[in-house]
Order: C-alpha cells, then structure tokens, then sequence
C-alpha cells in the first residue's frame, strides 16, 4: 500500500520550435543604437509584435499591450518587429516617425524586406509570437484580444523558467529616444474656426491645440497633454468638424469616443462612447455614451447627422444629437472594398470623411481608395481597386493609384482634394471629368487638408495639415496639375503556392490555458471566406461556424486573394463563477496564392496557440 500523495498531472506538452534570428536591414530603435540577436535576450521572455504602422489592428495591439509590458519589464522583452505593407512604410524615417508618433516603448527592428516576417512565417498583422527563456517559440497569436491569454502565457514561463533555473531578471534593453521640441507633434487634422483660426488635433500629445489665422501661432491647448479619459485630458485625439450647435466634434481615436469641445467655454464633453473597444457582438446602436465605439479617426456633418469614420472596424456609424444615439449605418465590419447598399458595403479603415453637397466623400486608407456614400446610402467608389494595388497614377480614375490616404477635403466645384498620405502628395479627384490629378507634392505624410479663402481676392488656398513636419502648410491651389511620374506598386508580400483544386483551410484556436470555447450561446467561434476575384473559389466561401473547410479553388484561375475572417470566443473556465469573464479573438487575413502544380494542399492561420502539424 502507497500512502505516498497522488503526482500532480502534468503540463500538457508545448510544441518547442527553435526561434529564427531577427534580421532587419533597417536595423534597430530604442535601443540606444545597439543591434541584438536572440542570444543576447536569452533568459527573457520574448513577445515579438510583427506589426506595420498603416493598420489600425496594429495600434490596437500597441495599446492591449501596454500594462502587460510595464507589469513584466523585469521579465519580458517585446520587440516590434516592423514589417511593411506600403511603399512608404519600408523608409526608414518613416519608420522613425512611426515609432514616436504611436509611443512605442519597446525595441523595434525595422525590417523592410521582410526578412524576419518569412521566417517565422506570418501572414498577418499583427501577430505576437511568444519566445521563451531558451529561446523556443512556444505560441502565435493573430489579430486583437489576445493580452489575457499572453498575461497567462507569461505567469506560466516566468514560474516554469524560475524553477529551472533558465530566467533572467532585470532591465530590458529600451533606450528612449530624445524628445524633440515642436509647436506641433504628428498633428492629425485640422478645423477652421468661425473666427478664422484653425483647431488642430495635436495627436501624440493627447492635445487640442488652437492656432491664429497664420496657422503657426499658438493660441491657447486644450487637454493636460497626458493619455486619458477625463475632462482634461483625450488619446490620440483626430478628427475635428463643427457642429450646428458652435461646438467641435472630436474624434478621440484611443478612447474609442467621441468627444466634444466648446470653443467659448474651453468645455470637454464625451457624447458618445464607453471608452471602451468595441468588439464582435457588441451593440451596435443605442444610447450614444452605453455603446462602445472602435478608433473613430474622423468626424462629419452631413444629413442633420455627424458620421464617424470608425476604422477600427471598417464602418461608418452616425451619432444623432437630438436623440442622443448611435448607429451602425454603412459596412458589414469586414475588410474590403465592395460597393452597393451601407449596410452591405465592405470598407478597409476609412480615416477620413468630407461633406460634399448630396455626396459624403470617404478616404479608406487600407484600399487606397475615394469612395462615396450617396443621400440614398448607397456606397460608390471613385479611385482604388483594393487592398494590394497601390501608387502614383495620375488620369482617368479606373487607372489612377493613391497610396493610404487620410484625409479628403470637398472642394466648391464638387472635386475633392485627397490627402495622399505615402504618397506625400495633394491629389485630386474630378467627378465631372472622372479624372485624378495632383495638386501639389514634396509634403511629408500630408493626413487632412482644410480650404481657407483669401479675403483680399478670393483666390482659393487650402491648408494642408503637415503630420510628420509636425505644420500646417498653406498653398495656393494650382490652375494645372503638378506632373509626376506614374508608379504602380503591389504589396511585397510573396504568395503562397497551393495545389490546384481541393485546399484545407485550418484556423487554429487553442483556447488560453484556465480557458474554455464559450458554448452558453450556441457556438463561439465563426469563419468567413471569400476571394479576390470572386471567380477563385469554386466553392467553400460563405460563414459558417466550424474554423476548418474544405476550399475548391476554380479550374483557370491562377491566382488571387483568399480573405479569411475568423472570430473566437473563451471564457474562464471555473464551475463556481457565475459570470466568468470572457475574452473574444479574431483576425482577418488576406492571404496571396498562387495555383501550381505540387503546391500546398493545406493552408493553416493561427488564430492562437501552435500549427502542431507544422511544429518540428
């Protein structure tokens, strides 16, 4: 007879896959100019965040982060790991720029050739992928809402590694760069006053800064400067319209609300929001302060109605002030460009909105796109193609290419001004006419335009907002075009080779440790697939809630885009609490392939946890 205590049951297994070296010919920030290698953090916990600072997903992980690296600074390192979608984005300064603006206080390594991002085979951003103290990857995770499952991941190795002798405590490897004096930091958009002085968001510095008419005088800053929630305070506030009423809707874009600011009485007030993310299955109208709301990054009046370009989830809402709500009107929350009816739409990340007559102009950044929604709501597009083809075209507008843009501006004439953001560029698009041509170049990141008269002659002048000169600009608006030389860019991401006809899609969801599938209404976890052309898929698009289908891919279709969206939901997974806290996942891929012969005929994303088929 054994007496002895039962032995406790094992940790299941983790799949141990040696981490590949981080390589990144833009070399390192915030690191005080040193380069590191995995050696060099051996004894750490490292999160490295394959991000790029186009995605609004992105800077969402940026901030799900944030308490997770101050509450293990002594264990963990994250290091971005930059890795470009855009043109623009592989600059270096560019990168530089990126970093400050967003506040990242982490290591990043700029890779722009996305050296790093191919060896440890990432297909979207963002994905963390989490290396331990002997320098193993040990999970990925794909998408937004994943900062509980890592604060988990994270206790298990520093506990784990303790006992084994294997951590290293101490000071991580973050050297904050120099901060730089500027009237203006990153501003985002700009307003003109009825008196004629221009309100700016001064986005990095969490401000409302109120210039004179010569849009260089600093007239007075609303907001204590410090990232907050309260009556004095905003996060990363961008877009800026008047309303009816003489105060200025703020879209208070980190907050995830919607602000408002009396120029008379220097009053900030929340109208709409929670301050917190919205995520799938949450309201999506109601009372305008009980609804949570996603990176509203621009604001506009149109229709007796202020729209809300909310990017962080491809829709466009509306707040109703005389009833104090809001609403979902145009976008289905998937990522895209499809046009037809609002609700059915499909936009990628519009951060920019104008009110143009029976026209509400929209610049969706991801498609590097100008779209339009009509009083029927009804949603065009004017110049993009999609989410991989971008440039600097001029011409007719089935031709033309911008890169990213942010902002759009309407004009009297019934053109609208486009802030072509990686372009550097002014451009401008021409309903008469159907034509795209540029108005000015040389300006640095260029993210909101505002048209101003001169009261002496009339002549038309617009005012550019400046974002990564840290100023406003005014030009002259030209009576000819600027000529530029046409370039035509498609994301460098390489495609994926698969077999022709049957295709297994898998997502992988490993619910959290101490987690389980939230089952107590119906099923938690969803899958969408559709492709680009439409024509690539014989069969196997469509919603279902089961993460792994069967895909056919069509006979001469040789290749496209499949865009998988795929959503999760896990609770915590003890019998004696009643109201268990839950935490949803998702993430959509836009994944390139190419049909050949021998190609793969299994295609795995991982949502979270290891593709255990694929483990060594």
């Amino acid at each position: 007879m054994n007496d002895a205590a039962p032995a406790p049951t094992p940790a299941p297994r983790r799949a141990r896959v040696r981490a590949p070296e981080l390589i990144g010919k833009g070399g390192w920030l915030n690191t005080g100019g040193k380069e590191y290698t995995l050696a060099d953090l051996r004894g750490r916990i490292v999160i490295l965040d394959f991000w790029t600072f186009c995605c609004v997903n992105c800077l969402h992980v940026l901030d799900e982060l944030r308490e997770l690296e101050e509450r293990h600074r002594d264990t963990v390192v994250i290091i971005g790991v930059h890795s470009p979608k855009f043109v623009h984005e592989a600059e270096h300064q560019a990168v530089v720029d990126a970093v400050e603006r967003y506040e990242v206080e982490h290591p990043v390594l700029d890779d722009p050739e996305l050296a790093t991002w191919k060896q440890y085979a990432v297909r979207a951003w963002p994905t963390l992928v989490v290396i331990d103290p002997e320098g193993y990857v040990v999970a990925q995770h794909a998408g937004e809402g994943h900062a509980h499952a890592i604060e988990t991941l994270v206790a298990e190795l520093e506990a784990e590694h303790e006992a084994k002798g294997t951590l290293r405590r101490g000071d991580g490897p973050y050297v904050p760069p120099e901060p730089v004096a500027t009237d203006l930091r990153f501003p985002g958009k700009a307003l003109r006053l009825p008196g004629g002085t221009f309100l700016v968001s001064d986005t990095t510095r969490h401000q409302l800064v109120e210039l004179a008419a010569d849009g260089e005088t600093v007239l007075r800053r609303i907001g204590s400067g410090e990232r907050g929630f309260g009556p004095d305070s905003f996060s990363e506030p961008q877009g800026l319209a008047l309303l009816p009423d003489g105060k200025v809707a703020v879209a208070d874009t980190v907050n995830h609300a919607i602000r408002t600011f009396d120029p008379e009485t220097g009053e900030v007030a929340t109208v709409a929001g929670t301050g917190k993310q919205w995520w799938q299955g949450s309201a999506t109208s109601g009372p305008a302060r009980e609804v949570d709301l996603s990176s509203p990054w621009d604001v506009a009046w149109w229709q007796d109605r202020l729209w809300i370009a909310m990017a962080g989830v491809h829709q466009l809402w509306t707040y109703d002030p005389a009833t104090e709500t809001v609403e979902a009107v145009a976008g289905t929350t998937n990522e895209g460009l499809v046009d037809g009816p609002a609700a059915e739409a499909w936009f990628a990340q519009p951060s920019g909105l104008a009110a143009g007559g029976d026209r509400l102009w929209v610049a969706d950044s991801e498609t590097s796109a100008v779209r339009w929604l009509d009083t029927d709501l009804v949603v065009h597009t004017a110049v993009g193609t999609g989410l991989f083809d971008f440039g600097h075209r001029d011409g007719d507008a089935a031709q033309a290419l911008l890169q990213h843009p942010l902002g759009v501006t309407a004009l009297p004439d019934g053109s609208v001004a486009v802030s072509d953001t990686y372009n550097h560029a002014l451009r401008r698009y021409d309903p008469a006419t159907g034509e795209v041509s540029t108005l000015a170049t040389d300006l640095r990141e260029p993210s909101d335009a505002v048209l101003v008269g001169d009261e002496g002659s009339g002549d038309p002048e617009i005012v550019v907002v400046e974002s990564a000169r840290h100023r406003l600009t005014r030009l002259r608006l030209p009576e000819e075009a600027v000529r530029v030389e046409s370039v035509a860019h498609r994301t460098q991401r390489a495609a994926t080779e698969v077999g022709p006809g049957k295709l297994s899609l898998d997502v992988i969801f490993q619910a959290p440790a101490g987690q389980k599938l939230d089952l107590r209404y119906g099923p938690s976890t969803r899958l969408l697939v559709s492709s680009t052309p439409p024509e690539l898929l014989a069969s196997g698009d469509g919603a279902d809630t089961d993460l792994s289908r069967e895909l056919v891919l069509a006979d001469g279709v040789t290749e496209g885009v499949l865009h998988v969206s795929a959503m999760a939901a896990s609770c915590d997974d003890d019998p004696a609490v009643e109201y268990p806290a839950c935490h949803v996942h998702q993430q959509d891929w836009g994944v390139p392939v190419r049909v050949v012969e021998g190609g793969t005929g299994r295609l795995a994303l991982v949502l979270a946890g290891m593709d255990e088929a694929s483990a060594e």
